[in-house]
């Protein structure tokens, strides 16, 4: 963003009230970490119409990517949204509770907390071989599809080749997925820690 939310629900606000028909053009739907509920609310205030128009989250959008039952019967029938960022506290979150219990759960932005969801949900009794599905660029002709285990996912924090947006899936579910056009996490996971060791050996 080149505009503060502040600015945009300004902005907003101006056009609206200058008679103009504003489209706010969101990736994925605005309703999920998009942000709608602040520009609906300033909208609201201000007296002005408003209609919003669902989009495909990059969660299900990822998950048709890999062929990936989000819930699936006898395995997971609930399924959890988060960024992963709350993850940093000393309590563990509800939704990394639910995890632990069955549920499937997608972390939005999650690329730079990677090792640290791993590193929680382990701690907090969820298996390092729970199977976990990572997708760069969700929909797009571009896309990267990655699979492992709970236990690889912290490879996503060193991987300097990713540079769009990334999906991560972690669940039992995920097992169900399609992996024919995927890479492995380990692989690479295993070629960091190789090179880190001959970065050691030459000092």
């Amino acid at each position: 963003h080149t505009k503060s939310q502040a600015e945009i629900n300004a902005l907003l606000i101006e056009l609206g009230r200058d008679g103009k028909r504003v489209v706010r053009l969101k990736s994925g739907d605005p309703l999920v970490f998009g942000r709608a509920g602040e520009e609906m609310a300033a909208l609201r205030d201000a007296g002005i119409a408003y209609e919003v128009v669902p989009g495909v989250t990059a969660a299900f959008a990822a998950a048709a990517d890999f062929e990936l039952p989000l819930t699936l019967r006898g395995v997971s029938s609930s399924m959890v949204f988060t960024t992963g960022h709350d993850l940093k506290g000393n309590s563990l979150p509800d939704w990394a509770k639910l995890a632990i219990s069955g549920a499937t759960v997608a972390v939005y932005m999650g690329r730079s907390v990677a090792a640290e969801v791993a590193s929680r949900l382990i701690e907090a009794g969820l298996s390092p071989d729970t199977a976990v599905a990572v997708v760069e660029n969700a929909s797009l002709a571009n896309r990267r599809r990655f699979h492992g285990t709970l236990a690889d996912l912290p490879s996503l924090e060193v991987r300097a080749d990713l540079t769009g947006p990334v999906m991560t899936i972690i669940g039992d579910a995920v097992a169900g997925a399609n992996f024919e056009c995927s890479e492995p996490l380990a692989a690479h996971r295993h070629e960091g820690a190789a090179q880190t060791a001959a970065e050691g050996a030459e000092r």
